[in-house]
């Protein structure tokens, strides 16, 4: 005869089984929410792009700050950054999270603005973010709302102009050059890709001779769309600086990004790799970022991250 099966004692399995999912889902969040949220790291990279001879020269990336009122720890900590003394901080955007934001983020990063600067923002130094399923982040790329609720604005313009009385130059669609360490930094850069936004302005131009003359081109966008890529890679690009992915923001232990928030391969969504198109290569970094929408305020198995690039010369 069969081995016979209560079925009370079924349903209790099944329902000890179930609670044992649910706590750990709920232990997983919590984590994410508690821990690792504010859990920050610094990567650190190397890229051989400067002319033969240079003096490594140091980048500070910083991306997706999402500043909130109340977020004590991650103003410290971008406070402490300026301890790094690097020679260039470059802000790929999305810095604010919240109307009220501004003047907390000018604060934080007030000790940073004693070093040269750019910046380029993301749609949330445009837009707040507003209430959504937590869960539609992993479902594809973030859209802006398309109801009769209009967007909530954010003052963009304080924003910039903070950073602008800091000394940080603004790259949204344009190019300028800036000499640094006795090096010509060349920089283009573009307004948000993710808000379709993006205008390029090219290199900068000066004299006749300013290609055979040693120089570094460094391209910054928010979020790294593969056009975006392409068109910077295509157009000689020694470097190119983005953030926007969160690194995926929820990850899997030994798989990675489940999305990238844009069209890049999720294995992409950060790190240092190389990008390839039209027989052209250049490394492109994707910041992992600091922060995380507060309407969906968890990480999981992605710290979150501001990179040291140390830049060094070419073979």
């Amino acid at each position: 005869m069969g081995t016979q099966h209560n079925p009370a004692s079924r349903l209790a399995t099944l329902g000890w089984a179930a609670g044992l999912t649910t706590a750990a889902g709920v232990g997983c969040v919590a984590y994410g929410t508690l821990i690792e949220r504010n859990w920050f790291t610094l990567r650190q990279e190397s890229v051989p792009i400067l002319p033969a001879g240079s003096k490594p020269f140091t980048v500070l990336h910083l991306s997706d700050i999402h500043l909130s009122p109340g977020q004590h720890k991650k103003s410290a900590w971008l406070r402490d950054l300026a301890q790094l003394k690097p020679d260039l901080v470059v802000n790929t955007g999305d810095n604010l999270s919240h109307p009220d934001s501004v003047p907390l983020l000018l604060a934080a990063l007030a000790p940073l603005m004693a070093f040269p600067g750019v910046f380029v923002p993301g749609s949330n130094d445009y837009f707040a973010p507003r209430f959504k399923n937590p869960l539609g982040y992993l479902t594809g790329p973030s859209k802006l709302p398309r109801d009769a609720k209009a967007p909530i604005p954010l003052d963009t313009q304080a924003l910039h102009a903070g950073f602008g009385q800091g000394g940080w130059v603004n790259l949204t669609n344009r190019a300028q050059s800036i000499p640094l360490n006795g090096i010509r930094f060349d920089f283009s850069g573009v307004d948000d890709p993710h808000l379709n936004r993006e205008r390029y302005a090219g290199w900068p131009r000066g004299s006749s001779n300013q290609d055979s003359a040693p120089h570094v081109r460094i391209a910054v966008a928010h979020a790294p769309y593969q056009r975006v890529l392409d068109h910077f890679t295509t157009e000689a690009a020694d470097l190119i600086l983005a953030g926007h992915t969160h690194g995926g923001q929820v990850c899997l232990p030994g798989y990675g990004a489940l999305v990238s928030n844009c069209d890049l391969p999720t294995w992409r969504a950060k790190g240092l790799h190389d990008w390839d198109t039209n027989g052209h290569t250049t490394p492109v970094n994707v910041s992992g970022g600091i922060g995380t929408s507060r309407m969906a305020p968890f990480r999981f198995a992605c710290r979150p991250e501001a990179v040291v690039l140390t830049l060094t010369a070419k073979p």
